[in-house]
């Protein structure tokens, strides 16, 4: 299949249904907040390299997990039941988002969140649709993830860790907020074994752009989520 060319001018996707067997749809265009909700409204999410050319990716099968769905490990449980760490919400995106980017990965020659992609995703932010789920450790921040929120759809795009289950607990703690606010699906884009041993699963890209039709008449809940989870914070 073609892998076709994005104007910078243009904000149209093609159809996700025609990326490649990979799940590569397109090349080129921007990263402009328009262009990145356009492309997650439509199962389109960028990936690259540094130096790279933009690329957008439709995967098939697409990896998510039904909020109802997470399974919390015996051994995690004590990590809760003992407050070992604090969870705030969009403190410190920006930092979250960096620490992602410096995160080394066996098998990858560099990051793929580039100063672009910062840019990009704290412009989103900003914006409300970007959110940031910080994990503390007395005091420190010592994991994290961000992702972005459309309807009661949340695409996650990335996690990092200092320390043992750091991200492992602040994953579990952000689907139990979003469950208790009606969202459907958690968006984790390709299989991972930590992600597949939380409960999450592969769903055909079809299956995928359905809940996302679905999606758009949803209401978005834009803005800081900075009040999120005090409760269990104490």
């Amino acid at each position: 299949m073609p892998i076709f060319w994005l104007s910078e001018k243009n904000l149209v996707f093609p159809d996700p249904e025609l990326a490649d067997p990979e799940g590569v749809l397109a090349i080129g265009g921007d990263l402009s907040p328009q262009r990145l909700l356009k492309a997650y409204n439509h199962g389109i999410f960028p990936w690259f390299g540094p130096g790279d050319p933009i690329l957008w990716w439709s995967p098939d099968p697409r990896f998510v997990l039904f909020p109802a769905e997470l399974k919390v490990a015996r051994s995690m449980r004590p990590y809760f039941n003992q407050r070992k760490f604090e969870v705030t919400f969009d403190q410190q995106f920006e930092t979250v988002i960096r620490n992602c980017a410096a995160r080394y990965r066996p098998g990858q020659g560099g990051t793929w969140i580039t100063k672009g992609m910062i840019k990009g995703y704290t412009r989103l932010h900003e914006m409300g649709y970007a959110h940031s789920v910080e994990v503390l450790k007395d005091g420190q921040l010592v994991g994290g993830l961000y992702g972005i929120a459309l309807g009661r759809i949340f695409f996650g795009e990335s996690m990092f860790t200092e320390v043992s289950n750091a991200s492992k607990f602040g994953f579990i703690s952000l689907v139990r907020q979003l469950e208790k606010r009606g969202f459907r699906l958690v968006d984790c884009q390709q299989e991972t074994r930590h992600l597949a041993s939380l409960g999450a699963r592969s769903i055909p890209r079809k299956k995928f752009l359905s809940y996302l039709e679905k999606n758009e008449r949803e209401p978005t809940l834009k803005g800081s989520w900075a009040g999120w989870g005090e409760e269990e914070n104490g």
